[in-house]
Formats: structure tokens, sequence, C-alpha cells
């Protein structure tokens, strides 16, 4: 990793903390460090268990307060998908997800999609429509064999 790059990150991260009202630590450093280099938006748990290979005595509930502040600073999102475990999105730009039904894995939609279209839809009562959020559900590669 480029070590300007790094620091560049890490400013932002603090800076991004401090506005709304939150410590920058160590501990919130390699987890959030963690949580941008995935794919697989991860349950605390999983983060917890990575982060603990680099910093051995961070505890579950740093990890828990760590993911609750980056969400409050606009650093995360927090999926609560299919009735499961809360993921971590260490993307917080509109985009999409595909989730297994086997192990429950998710992921970011890739290629062209048309949101604009998605933005259109609506109750045809007049809802107005703020927001959306759009979850393609099936089976990953490795669960359909």
């Amino acid at each position: 990793m480029d070590i300007a790059a790094s620091s560049g990150a890490e400013g932002r991260l603090r800076a991004a903390l401090e506005a709304s009202g939150h410590r920058h630590t160590a501990q919130r450093g390699a987890v959030y460090r963690y949580l941008r280099n995935v794919t697989t938006h991860p349950t605390a748990d999983e983060i917890f268990t990575q982060v603990r290979e680099v910093l051995p005595d961070i505890s579950l509930a740093t990890v828990y307060k760590a993911l609750e502040a980056f969400v409050e600073a606009g650093l995360a999102r927090k999926l609560s998908v299919g009735g499961g475990p809360a993921r971590y999105d260490g993307r917080t730009e509109q985009h999409d997800h595909v989730r297994c039904l086997r192990c429950g894995i998710v992921r970011d939609v890739i290629g062209p999609h048309d949101s604009e279209m998605i933005r259109g839809l609506g109750s045809g009562d007049g809802f107005e429509i703020i927001d959306y959020r759009l979850e393609l559900i099936g089976y990953c590669p490795a669960c359909q064999s």
C-alpha cells in the first residue's frame, strides 16, 4: 500500500470521526482499514476475527463501537439483509448488492444498471421516493455446486 495514500486516508478518517464527535484511535484505524479493503460486507464478528490478528488485544465491543462511529460519521453503511446479523460496507456512495441465500455472503452489484429507472418506480399514489436499496438474491458460485 502506498504510504502517502495510507496517511491521506488516515487523515480523512480522523477528520470525519472528529467532525462527528468521535475520537480517532489505533483500534478504529485498524477496523476501518480492514473494512475499506474487503468486498464481502462482513459482520462485526467477522471484522473482529480478522482485526484481532493484527491487534490481539482488541475486543468485540470495541469493534462494535468503531463500526457505529463510522456509520454516524458517514464513513460506512450498516446493512440489514436477510434477517441475519448486520453487515458493514466501507463504500458509502449509492450502490446495490447481491446476497447468497445459502452462505449469506453480500457483495456489490457489478456492472451498469439504470438507477434512474429504479428511482422512477413508485406506489402509484404519489409516494415520494427519496432513496432506495436494491438487493438481488440468489446463490454465489461456491454455493451453486
